[in-house]
């Protein structure tokens, strides 16, 4: 078999291919979603169908599209089918079997984060879903519609993708059922799974299916993985399936390894062994995760039974050549026709946006960016963001001039990276900011300073808002970039995440301290009395992360009411897969550490009780929770927060008013980073990405914020 023998970082681009013979069909207005509309195009069949969990929506910030429009652009005739009824082979068989593969997606989002809550109840709306109704999607979607791609065409080759099968491409931790499950390749039964933004791996596979290779005979291509019931001869296979202590100790296994050219792959701990074992649990995360750099991870294999999982190293980030290619597909950017005047929240909330750039080098461990779309930043140029603000003018219905965002995972990292490649290429930190910001990071944002100014200068837009998430850490270094944001892109409010005020927690988050909140806070006050305006911080924190103990919690309302912020709404952390915060969730150790069995405990606050606790200390204003909280209080011996004054967090024992606002508070919401909030207040679990907006109001006459959007970007 082929592995990562063959593997380089030397790839294609995207754009260098000779297009397939049917390139000779032209541009569909809209790829088609039914048999008359295969027949309106002239097509007899489909090469490649796409299976999505979303509306189909064609925009580039929806991924059935994105990869549609890249396949479509290299010659191939696709075809979606969204939202298909799960329960037979019926809408599976609609657009009859594609010549090539299916193509498997549970969507932009997580099937069982969409569905669920944080305390795992259902929800009764979906974001991507028209008229926003939920029950669209099955649990667990990538495997029940591979499944029934299976029933419908046995013989049809099966590729599974999307951020549901990228972050479960190894055993991993099921929030849900509270157990470790199999990779979703062993449970789907697909012929391959691809990880991360996956156009470089598409576009070769589908070439070379196209070209009469086997499926199973295309076991080199990066970014993907693929069970396998034998190992490779020619790949030397690093064993890390023990705890580094134990293999110390055990003398029959130390030996030593010569230098060698042979190319290798990493063992992890098998399916059996971290379905058993907290402690390798959190050792396969570990190595996992500090496999992650393109430059210089090695490829990984996870047994199953007597299969094995492989994993191919991450895919060669996209040039600024390759994004701009991608994000200009002829995208019609409305959604399918056939949803007629029925709104998609998700499309309404991003249609006016821009996204810049891909990728975050923060490494937040609740946040699952860095496993999907990778630590390298990939950036458009400026060129050709401001084409797609044109395009925007020219073709999105309800246009107003006013750019709702022009950001991405985070707002600031736009053609940030490291001073020096070799370095890059070599590094294996798991954040370029934590826990200080690395040296060899270019920090410079003079460039983004220049976007905001040119895209405010096109003609027809009247302002341009930044609405993802900023980096609040990166901003204070330059005060010229904080100046320009302040004076000209924040519509009366700015989301900032600090997540916590005490050094634990943050500490598990990866996040910087509270006194970095602290100096931009300063400067952004500053700036905005500068600017005559009245602007507001709303800051976001999470309750019930790893690491955080009752007494961080009491910190932090205590800290909360002390600058007068009232949460409106509040989101336990949510531990979604992969997630190294989920690791710790489950396993109680800490994987950013060397591991042991006496290793780092990590507090957890677990069960149901604990949890409503912390969110109630972050609702500490909250009549309905002064009963939980002065028991809690009681048992912590705080009664001396209890009472009346500025300096009591509740009224002590017997002290029922009803909780009403006096004086002047900021009113917020805050949630479990990466779960944004929708119309009307209801929140919507978005899995594993990093920065959300919230909206709150603070203060009298304080202006609104209307820009909430789901971060539909991450993809694939």
């Amino acid at each position: 078999m082929k592995t990562d023998a063959t593997v380089t970082q030397v790839e294609r681009r995207l754009f260098d291919y000779r297009p397939y013979w049917a390139e000779c069909f032209g541009v569909a207005p809209f790829l088609p979603t039914s048999r008359e509309e295969m027949d309106q195009l002239g097509w007899d069949s489909c090469d490649v169908i796409i299976v999505t969990g979303d509306a189909y929506v064609d925009h580039v910030s929806f991924g059935m599209a994105v990869i549609g429009r890249v396949l479509e652009a290299q010659g191939f005739r696709v075809g979606i089918i969204a939202q298909p009824d799960w329960r037979s082979t019926e809408d599976f068989m609609r657009l009859g079997a594609p010549n090539l593969y299916f193509g498997v997606a549970a969507g932009n989002m997580d099937s069982m984060i969409n569905r669920y809550t944080a305390d795992k109840k259902i929800r009764s709306d979906d974001a991507y879903t028209p008229g926003n109704v939920g029950g669209k999607r099955p649990d667990r979607a990538v495997i029940v519609y591979s499944q029934r791609c299976r029933e419908a065409y046995r013989d049809v080759p099966i590729v599974i993708g999307s951020i549901e099968a990228s972050l479960r491409r190894i055993a991993h931790f099921d929030y849900w059922s509270e157990k470790v499950r199999r990779s979703v390749l062993v449970d789907s039964k697909a012929d391959l799974l691809m990880y991360g933004n996956a156009e470089r791996a598409i576009v070769a596979l589908t070439h070379r299916l196209a070209g009469g290779e086997p499926i199973g005979s295309i076991r080199d291509l990066r970014g993907t993985a693929f069970v396998t019931a034998t190992l490779p001869d020619n790949v030397r296979i690093i064993d890390e399936s023990m705890l580094p202590d134990e293999r110390v100790r055990d003398q029959f296994r130390a030996v030593r390894m010569e230098q060698s050219d042979v190319p290798s792959a990493v063992r992890l701990p098998s399916y059996e062994q971290v379905r058993v074992d907290r402690a390798l649990y959190a050792h396969a995360s570990r190595l996992l995760h500090r496999e992650t750099n393109p430059g210089n991870a090695r490829a990984l294999v996870q047994a199953h039974g007597h299969r094995h999982v492989w994993l191919n190293p991450p895919p060669v980030p996209l040039t600024t050549e390759e994004m701009d290619w991608v994000f200009e597909r002829p995208f019609r950017r409305v959604p399918h026709p056939s949803y007629g005047d029925a709104k998609i929240p998700a499309y309404e909330m991003i249609r006016f946006s821009v996204n810049i750039m891909r990728g975050c080098f923060g490494g937040c461990t609740f946040c699952s960016i860095t496993e999907h779309e990778g630590r390298i930043i990939q950036s458009r140029s400026e060129e050709s963001i401001l084409r797609e603000i044109q395009e925007i003018r020219e073709k999105t219905p309800g246009f107003t001039g006013v750019i709702s965002d022009l950001g991405g995972p985070t707002a600031n990292m736009w053609r940030l990276q490291c001073k020096d490649p070799k370095i890059e290429a070599s590094c294996r930190r798991l954040s370029c900011v934590h826990p200080s910001i690395c040296s060899n990071l270019n920090t410079d944002q003079k460039p983004l300073v220049q976007l905001y100014r040119h895209a405010r200068a096109e003609e027809g837009v009247k302002r341009v808002l930044i609405a993802s998430g900023l980096r609040y850490d990166l901003a204070v270094r330059e005060p010229d970039y904080v100046r320009e944001l302040v004076t000209e892109h924040v519509g009366g409010y700015l989301k900032i995440a600090p997540e916590h005020t005490e050094a634990g927690p943050l500490d598990k988050m990866m996040k910087p301290g509270i006194g970095t909140y602290d100096t931009f806070k300063a400067m952004f006050d500053e700036f905005s009395a500068e600017a005559g305006k009245e602007q507001y911080l709303i800051p976001y924190f999470i309750a019930g992360h790893p690491g955080t103990t009752d007494e961080d919690m009491l910190n932090l309302a205590l800290w909360l009411k002390a600058n007068g912020f009232r949460a409106d709404q509040v989101q336990n952390f949510y531990p979604s897969p992969m997630a190294t915060a989920t690791t710790m969730y489950y396993t109680e150790k800490n994987p950013l550490k060397r591991l042991g069995r006496e290793s780092e405990h990590v507090p957890i606050p677990r069960g149901a009780r604990q949890r409503r606790l912390h969110k109630a200390f972050l609702r500490y204003h909250d009549a309905d929770n002064w009963p939980m909280l002065r028991r809690a209080l009681t048992q912590m011996g705080r009664t001396d927060v209890m009472g009346q004054g500025q300096d009591k967090l509740v009224p002590g024992f017997g002290y029922e008013e009803s909780s009403g606002r006096q004086g002047r508070y900021q009113t917020f919401k805050t949630q479990h980073t990466g779960l944004p909030v929708m119309p009307g207040g209801r929140d919507v679990s978005h899995h594993g990405q990093g920065h959300s907006e919230r909206r709150g109001r603070t203060g009298k006459g304080a202006r609104s914020s209307s820009r909430n959007k789901p971060n539909s970007r991450r993809r694939h």
